[in-house]
């Protein structure tokens, strides 16, 4: 960053925005700064930094540990990583396609939106008995197979916090209900490649799902498959993750 400053070649028109810019792209290769180390890659004045840094964190695209006192980068640029998706829809709609032509089941498609997923798209089974979920529908991450996906890619501290201010909502009998269970998930579920939501938003419902990753690493939504208990037999959810973890990965390379 020093080199950058000490060309007296400014590429931005407002100094501002572009030290601000600076501060962010410190974290490309380091996870966690202090307010000094952050004065000392950039090679700006204390208050200067510290007057951007706090702006930065305000608007929570960088976050201070509570522990370390260290910044890190904030949940508001996972957020907005969300929004630029290269037109998601139409990259992950064939993968949906193959999904129901070959398992007969409800293939989804969400995106990742601050502490809940959005399903964008879905293709509905043949069946006449499938899943209710609607376009558009809004659900906290801890109760879908893909949130709990998404939540297993995003920064153990980042995850933490998310599921630390979670109001966890009883849907069925089934439904993890607190930040440590579903915690004891995430390790399996970063295991495997995928996670499975056993009648936790719905009773009956089944869903395994996946997360999709961006170029950068960053986690913008899933796919999903869903169907009724009685036809998503373990075997059936293994045959589909294999699949999904799969379509994911080939998703990601068009991100």
């Amino acid at each position: 960053m020093k080199s950058e400053k000490n060309s007296n070649q400014r590429i931005a028109p407002i100094q501002s925005v572009e030290r601000a810019i600076w501060i962010l792209k410190c974290f490309e290769q380091h996870e966690y700064l202090s307010l000094s180390e952050i004065v000392k890659l950039i090679g700006l004045h204390k208050s200067t930094i510290y007057g951007l840094v706090s702006t930065l964190e305000a608007y929570q695209l960088i976050e201070k540990d509570p522990v370390s006192g260290k910044y890190h980068l904030g949940i508001e640029l996972f957020r907005l990583g969300s929004k630029v998706n290269i037109d998601l829809r139409s990259i992950v709609s064939p993968y949906l396609n193959l999904l129901v032509s070959k398992y007969e089941e409800t293939a989804n498609c969400l995106i990742f939106d601050k502490d809940s997923i959005i399903y964008l798209d879905k293709k509905e089974s043949p069946h006449s008995m499938r899943i209710a979920t609607s376009l558009g529908q809004r659900e906290p991450l801890y109760r879908t197979a893909a949130g709990k996906a998404i939540l297993s890619r995003l920064p153990s501290d980042m995850a933490e916090e998310l599921l630390e201010r979670t109001v966890f909502e009883k849907m069925t009998e089934h439904t993890l209900c607190s930040a440590q269970a579903v915690q004891k998930e995430l390790d399996s579920i970063r295991k495997n490649g995928y996670a499975v939501d056993n009648e936790e938003l719905e009773t009956g419902l089944v869903c395994v799902g996946t997360a999709l990753i961006d170029s950068s690493g960053i986690p913008v939504g899933g796919i999903s498959v869903s169907g009724p208990v009685t036809r998503m037999t373990p075997e059936y959810r293994q045959k589909i993750a294999k699949d999904l973890v799969s379509y994911a990965l080939e998703i990601q390379e068009k991100l």
